[in-house]
């Protein structure tokens, strides 16, 4: 009986929760803009290892954006596979983070509204680290840390659009 349950659930716990298009529609309430592209040079790729703790190996990373509002749809490996994690920022400060996919047997828990709750209106100070605290749920560390790092590299991401629109602007 205790196999029984447990295999059920570990098969509850994993797997994906919503489809990232899904999540981006529903960001824009049913009208998602076009995505755009943010290529990463040397400079860039560098400030994203600082973040993330290794390497960011892609060249580009694709995003949604409307007015203030930005989506991110981003993977980061928790103890051995991605977790697929979606991210609204509004104005500099996250308004939703949701585990879209979840992959590994352990760690699951982070897709609860306690934990994700924790990052609502959370921004990035000067060092490129959340203005808060986010509290770890224990054994699901490495998870925890995979979406805390997701979460920042959304606000950087958001920043960097919003610093370029300003220098745009600017005569």
């Amino acid at each position: 009986t205790a196999l029984l349950i447990l295999s059920s659930t570990l098969a509850a716990a994993g797997g994906l929760y919503q489809k990232p298009a899904d999540f981006v529609s529903e960001a824009f309430a049913g009208e998602p803009p076009h995505a755009s592209i943010i290529w990463l040079d040397k400079a860039l790729k560098k400030r994203l290892a600082a973040i993330l703790q290794h390497p960011y190996h892609g060249l580009r990373i694709r995003y949604w954006k409307k007015d203030r509002r930005t989506v991110w749809v981003l993977d980061e490996i928790g103890k051995e596979k991605p977790i697929t994690v979606g991210i609204i920022v509004q104005a500099g400060k996250i308004e939703r983070l949701k585990i879209l996919a979840f992959r590994e047997s352990r760690g699951w828990e982070v897709r609860h509204a306690f934990f994700t709750d924790q990052f609502q209106h959370a921004g990035l100070t000067d060092e490129d680290r959340l203005d808060r605290t986010v509290d770890n749920i224990s054994g699901a560390t490495l998870s925890v840390r995979a979406v805390s790092k997701l979460a920042r590299l959304a606000l950087f991401l958001d920043h960097q659009l919003s610093t370029k629109a300003q220098a745009k602007a600017a005569p």
